[in-house]
């Protein structure tokens, strides 16, 4: 018979263990406002400027690091939920000019990087945590103003690589041509390209006429391609500024990568036609609603009729530069960099955007100035952005779990509830 005594050791023993396995708290440098149904804790902190994340097949996490030029190799200890902790953490890739973009091949065994100039692919093992010898796939993409260069690699074609573009300045007249490889989305074979590396301009345009296109995701539900897009600073219209509130952020809808929906190739108006936030500043606004396209100074109006137009927009200067959407296809999650060229701060959040899984597209109309669920946000704007949390990128883990990178603090969250 099992004394008394025996089993509270026993018992005291077990919930020792028990508390002795929970990861300990990171305080965060600074303390978000939670939406409704939502929370997340600090993961890891003191890291570099850390960007663009993603999970390997083993689900080690790794996060490209833009101040130290390289990629870092995180692996977690689980415990459930949001009780997660850091086992360790290395760096795996040692390169300056890694700037954001990062992506992981189907089978897992190809790791994707990139610098302001190429795309990369280096022999990866999840296992060991090891990198091989690197071979240089897309080349010929340096230009001014904007550096990212964000990966992302189709599920359903899991050859396709597909990589963005930002405009060479503020108003770049150059984008508006096709071969200029600017403000573009292009697609490439990823067999193709590791025979022999190409430029750029080779690859297959998904879309063009985007500013600075960071953020880019499939659905998973569907397979659709969907990004988002920075708008353009120091807007003016016939002669007025209107730069505080114009023109929107975009979510822009893409189809299928490989062509067979019409969104494919399409224009979708930049460096002449612009989106529509506060349409009632905007002078001679005849027709122009929220998501209009209308042009840039005394540019014809007319003419960004024929430009595709966003599926959403999000208040002016609040830089998307993450989106991700949970498994079931039903919302899509958005990383608000923040503004810089607005008097008010605005932006510095992560925001939830609800979805119709019956046909794939957002439950708000294009109109809608209401469709951004705030899931995690700053108290105060005003001491942004050294001064608060300043999220970049966004991704879901086989668990349904939402991690964050924000380079300002420095810091990975892992957010759970009413994903």
């Amino acid at each position: 018979m099992i004394s008394m005594q025996f089993l509270a050791v026993a018992l005291t023993t077990f919930v020792s263990s028990t508390v002795a396995q929970s990861c300990e708290a990171i305080p965060p440098s600074f303390e978000p406002t939670w939406g409704s149904g939502f929370s997340g804790r600090v993961l890891l902190n003191g890291l570099s400027k850390p960007r663009g994340i993603i999970f390997d097949s083993a689900n080690n996490l790794l996060i490209v690091e833009q101040s130290s030029g390289g990629v870092r190799h995180v692996t977690l200890t689980d415990n459930g939920g949001d009780d997660l902790c850091v086992a360790s953490s290395k760096k795996l890739i040692d390169a300056q000019g890694l700037n954001h973009g990062i992506e992981i091949s189907a089978d897992g065994t190809t790791l994707f990087v990139s610098s302001k100039q190429n795309v990369y692919a280096y022999p990866y093992n999840s296992t060991a945590g090891t990198v091989g010898e690197r071979k240089t796939l897309v080349t010929g993409m340096s230009n001014g103003t904007h550096s990212t260069r964000t990966l992302r690699i189709s599920k359903t074609n899991p050859d396709a690589l597909i990589v963005s573009v930002g405009s060479d300045g503020n108003l770049d007249a150059g984008a508006s041509e096709e071969g200029s490889g600017r403000s573009q989305l292009r697609v490439f074979s990823i067999a193709e390209t590791s025979q022999a590396s190409i430029d750029y301009t080779q690859g297959e345009i998904l879309g063009w006429g985007l500013r600075n296109t960071v953020g880019v995701t499939e659905n998973p539900a569907t397979g659709d391609i969907w990004s988002v897009e920075n708008g353009v600073d120091n807007m003016e219209k016939d002669g007025v500024d209107i730069h505080a509130d114009n023109p929107c952020e975009e979510l822009n809808f893409h189809g299928q990568v490989d062509g067979s929906t019409p969104q494919f190739g399409t224009n979708y108006g930049y460096p002449e036609c612009f989106a529509a936030w506060d349409p009632s500043i905007i002078p001679n606004n005849t027709g122009i609603e929220v998501g209009t396209q209308f042009a840039f100074g005394t540019g014809n109006d007319t003419e960004c009729l024929e430009r595709t137009p966003p599926k959403l927009c999000f208040p002016a200067h609040t830089a998307p530069l993450g989106v991700a959407f949970n498994d079931e296809g039903t919302a899509a999650y958005i990383a608000f960099h923040g503004s810089w060229n607005r008097e008010d701060p605005d932006g510095y959040r992560l925001s939830k955007i609800e979805f119709d899984p019956a046909t794939g597209q957002p439950i708000e109309p294009s109109t809608s100035t209401t469709a951004a669920i705030n899931v995690l946000s700053n108290p105060d704007n005003t001491a942004c952005p050294q001064g608060c949390v300043r999220p970049v990128d966004v991704l879901f883990d086989t668990q349904g779990r939402l991690f964050m990178t924000s380079d300002a603090t420095n810091e990975l969250w892992v957010i759970s509830g009413s994903l």
